[in-house]
C-alpha cells in the first residue's frame, strides 16, 4: 500500500528504511536504520504532508513503521493522510532541526491507510490546482492585494489551506465567507514568505542542483548585501538575487569562513612606502592571502602583488621608520600568470596560413622590330659580362627570326607559348570575331 519509491529501482539493502535517493522534497538519510532496536528507540515519528510540511506524531498503538508508509493521523477536524519519512533515534535531532516549542502537543497516529482513505485522499489531491486557480479569480474580484500560491487539501477533503502572499495586512474574512460557501469544506489561511514560495514550487538554482530551500533547508535566516561585501562579490542585483527575488540564501554558507580569513589580511587604508614610491591598497584575495597594491590611490598603476605576510613585514618596517627598496622580497615584480586561455594564446595561432603561390609564366618574346629581323627586347649587346655576344642556338642576326618564308613558320611552332585550356564553353568559333573598338558594330542581332 506504499507509494514509496528509492529512485534506484530497489538495488539498495535499505530500500523501504533509509534510502536517500526517495525523490521527494525535504528527504533525510536515516544512517541508523539497520540497527535492530532502532525502530522501538522512541515513538515519536516524522511525518510528511504535501511538501514542505511536516510534523511529528507519537505511535500509541505502536505500529510497525517503517520509512515510506501511509499513514492515518489525527486533524483537526477529522484524520489527515501523510507518509513517514524518519523513525527511531534520529527523530530527536529532526526535533531539534524544526525548533519546536516546548509546550508542542504531539497528535496521535491512528492507523495504516485503507484503500478508502487513498481513494479519498487522491481525490482531494486531484482538485487542488482548480480550487487555487479559482481562488485567485475569487480574490482578484473581492480587490484584495493579494496572491495564492498553493492549496493544499486534508486527506480526508473536510479543510483546506490556502497558502498567500502579501506585501501589506490583508483582511480576508470576506474571502473566507465566499471560498466556504463555492468549495463547502473549512477554509484555513497560511501566509507565506517568497522563499518559502519558492520552495513550494521547486526549481533549478544558477549552480545546477535543485534549490536548497525544497532539498533540505526548512528554516530561513536573513540575508543582509554585507556577506557579498565580505566574500568581495560583485553587487549585481540579478546576480545575487534568486527565483524567489531575494538574496541567496548560499550568501550566508560562507560567510564564517571569508571573516575568518580577513582577519590574516592588512588593512585597506594602510599604504606602504618605499624608496621610489607609495602604494594604495587596491584588492585583496581572501583565500590565496595575497593583496595587490598600486602607485595610484584612483587608476590602476604599476600594480604589485604581494603575500599578505609581505605586506605586514613592509608595515612594520614602516611604523620603524625604515623603507625597503620594492615590495616583493627578491626586488623583482611578480610575473603575472593569467588564467584565460584568450591572453595565454593567440586565437588565430590555428588559422591556416594562405600563401601566394608564384606561377611559372613563360618570359616574353620581345616584339618584332619595324625590319622583321631583330629582337626589341633582346639584351644590348655588351660584353661587360664576358659572355659571348651570341646565344646558344640563335642566329648571327641578333636572336631575330630567321629571313625566308619556311623558317618562319618552323621558329614560330617552336616558340609558340604554351596557354591554359579553355573551357568548352569559353572556346571561340574560328568564325566570330568581336568587333573592333574602332569600328562599329555592324553585325544583325
Amino acid at each position: 500500500m506504499s507509494d514509496y519509491t528509492c529512485g534506484n529501482s530497489g538495488a539498495c539493502s535499505l530500500c523501504a528504511n533509509g534510502c536517500s535517493l526517495k525523490t521527494d522534497k525535504l528527504n533525510e538519510y536515516d544512517w541508523l536504520a539497520d540497527l535492530p532496536d532502532n525502530a522501538t528507540a522512541t515513538d515519536i515519528v516524522e511525518v510528511q504532508f504535501k511538501p514542505p510540511r511536516k510534523s511529528f506524531f507519537l505511535n500509541t498503538n505502536h505500529l510497525d513503521l517503517k520509512k515510506g508508509d501511509i499513514v492515518a493521523v489525527e486533524a483537526n477536524p477529522g484524520h489527515d493522510i501523510g507518509t513517514v519519512t524518519m523513525t527511531g533515534r534520529l527523530v530527536a535531532l529532526q526535533i531539534k532541526k524544526a525548533r519546536l516549542k516546548p509546550d508542542f502537543e504531539f497528535k496521535r497516529i491512528y492507523r495504516h491507510a485503507r484503500k478508502v482513505d487513498l481513494d479519498k485522499w487522491r481525490e482531494a489531491r486531484a482538485q487542488e490546482h482548480e480550487t487555487m486557480i479559482e481562488s485567485r479569480q475569487i480574490a482578484k474580484d473581492l480587490g484584495l492585494k493579494m496572491k495564492i500560491g498553493d492549496v493544499e487539501y486534508q486527506g480526508d477533503g473536510n479543510k483546506a489551506i490556502f497558502y498567500y502572499i502579501a506585501d501589506e495586512r490583508v483582511d480576508f474574512r470576506q474571502l473566507i465567507k465566499v471560498l466556504a460557501e463555492r468549495f463547502h469544506v473549512r477554509i484555513e489561511m497560511k501566509q507565506i514568505g517568497a522563499r518559502q514560495e519558492a520552495g513550494r514550487i521547486g526549481g533549478i538554482g544558477p549552480c545546477g542542483r535543485e534549490l536548497c530551500c525544497c532539498t533540505w533547508m526548512t528554516s530561513f535566516s536573513s540575508v543582509a548585501t554585507s556577506a557579498a561585501r565580505l566574500q568581495d562579490l560583485s553587487l549585481n542585483p540579478q546576480k545575487l538575487a534568486g527565483q524567489c527575488a531575494k538574496l541567496k540564501c548560499c550568501l550566508n554558507y560562507e560567510v564564517d569562513q571569508y571573516v575568518e580569513a580577513l582577519k590574516s589580511l592588512p588593512s585597506r587604508q594602510i599604504s606602504l612606502h618605499t624608496i621610489d614610491a607609495e602604494y594604495f591598497f587596491v584588492k585583496a584575495d581572501i583565500l590565496h592571502h595575497t593583496v595587490t597594491y598600486s602607485t595610484d590611490k584612483h587608476v590602476l598603476a604599476n600594480e604589485r602583488t604581494i603575500s599578505a605576510k609581505r605586506a605586514f613585514q613592509i608595515i612594520e618596517m614602516n611604523r620603524n621608520g625604515e623603507k625597503p627598496e620594492a615590495l616583493t622580497e627578491d626586488g623583482k615584480p611578480k610575473q603575472h600568470i593569467s588564467l584565460d586561455l584568450l591572453e595565454q594564446e593567440n586565437i588565430s595561432r590555428f588559422d591556416s596560413q594562405r600563401r601566394k603561390k608564384k606561377k611559372n609564366k613563360p618570359k616574353p618574346q620581345g616584339n618584332r622590330g619595324e625590319n622583321g629581323g631583330q629582337n626589341a627586347g633582346a639584351k644590348p649587346q655588351n660584353n661587360a659580362g664576358g659572355k659571348p655576344q651570341n646565344g646558344g642556338n640563335r642566329q648571327q642576326n641578333g636572336g631575330g627570326r630567321p629571313q625566308n618564308a619556311a623558317s618562319n613558320k618552323q621558329y614560330a611552332a617552336n616558340n609558340k607559348p604554351q596557354q591554359r585550356p579553355r573551357n568548352n564553353n569559353q572556346v571561340r568559333k574560328p568564325n566570330q570575331h568581336r568587333p573592333s573598338n574602332n569600328r562599329p558594330n555592324t553585325s544583325n542581332e
